[in-house]
C-alpha cells in the first residue's frame, strides 16, 4: 500500500471518529442501545403510607422503580431495601425519579406498620411510597405489569400464594418496564443507577399505561 493511500485511510478514520464522537455529543441517546420495552404497566389503585391513594397518575412521567417485600421478612428483604436506599438517596433531589415499593403481605402489612417501616429507612413519603392493598390485585400488577412472577400463577388462589422475589423493575416515563435487575448483587444496582440515569433523559410521551385498573 502506498503511503498516500495509508494516509487517505487514517485521515478517514480520524475524520469519521471525529464524526462519530461530535454527534453523540449533540444528539442525546446517539450510539447508545436503548433499553427494550418488556410490558406496559396496567392502572392500578392502591394506598401507601400515609394513607393516600396511588394511582399510576401519580407516576407518569416519572421514572421509577417498582419493588414487592413484606415488613416481617428477616431474610432477604432487610438487604433488599438497604441497597433500594442507596438507589433512592443517590436521587432523592431528582424530581422526575420514584420508588414504589408493594407489600406481598397486605394482611399483616397495613397503612400503620408500613408507615413505621417506611420511617425506619428515612423515606420521603412523597418520593418512596410503601403500597398496600388487595392482594389479588398486588400480585397481579407483579406478575402482569412488573414482569417479578410467572403470570400463570394468576390463575392459583391467591390467598394460597406468596411472592418472594429479589428482583425489582424499571419503569420509564410512558409507564413501559424496560429492564428486571436482580436486587441482591451489587453489580445490578450499578446497573440500575446507570439505566436510571438515562431513561431520566428521555422525553416524556403519552403515558402508555393499559385500560385494567387494579384496585386496593
Amino acid at each position: 500500500m502506498s503511503k498516500k493511500a495509508i494516509f487517505l485511510s487514517v485521515f478517514f478514520l480520524i475524520l469519521f471518529i471525529g464524526f462519530y464522537f461530535g454527534l453523540r455529543a449533540v444528539i442525546p441517546g446517539f450510539g447508545k442501545v436503548a433499553l427494550p420495552v418488556l410490558s406496559s404497566v396496567q392502572p392500578f389503585s392502591f394506598t401507601d403510607q400515609e394513607g393516600r391513594q396511588v394511582t399510576q397518575r401519580d407516576v407518569a412521567g416519572k421514572v421509577y422503580v417498582a419493588e414487592y417485600f413484606f415488613t416481617t421478612c428477616k431474610g432477604m428483604c432487610p438487604l433488599m431495601n438497604a441497597n433500594i436506599k442507596k438507589v433512592y438517596l443517590d436521587f432523592v433531589k431528582e424530581p422526575e425519579f420514584r420508588i414504589l415499593s408493594h407489600t406481598v403481605d397486605p394482611q399483616t402489612d397495613s397503612v400503620s406498620r408500613m408507615k413505621r417501616y417506611a420511617d425506619s429507612l428515612g423515606a420521603d413519603p412523597s418520593q418512596w411510597r410503601f403500597l398496600t392493598g388487595r392482594k389479588d390485585s398486588l400480585y397481579r400488577m407483579a406478575r402482569n405489569s412488573y414482569l417479578l412472577d410467572d403470570p400463570k400463577n394468576n390463575a392459583e388462589n391467591p390467598d394460597e400464594q406468596f411472592i418472594h422475589t429479589q428482583f425489582v423493575a424499571l419503569v420509564d416515563k410512558q409507564g413501559r418496564v424496560r429492564k428486571i435487575y436482580d436486587c441482591l448483587k451489587e453489580q445490578e444496582i450499578v446497573e440500575l443507577e446507570k439505566d436510571i440515569r438515562g431513561l431520566l433523559k428521555e422525553t416524556a410521551a403519552s403515558p402508555g399505561f393499559g385500560t385494567n385498573v387494579y384496585q386496593n
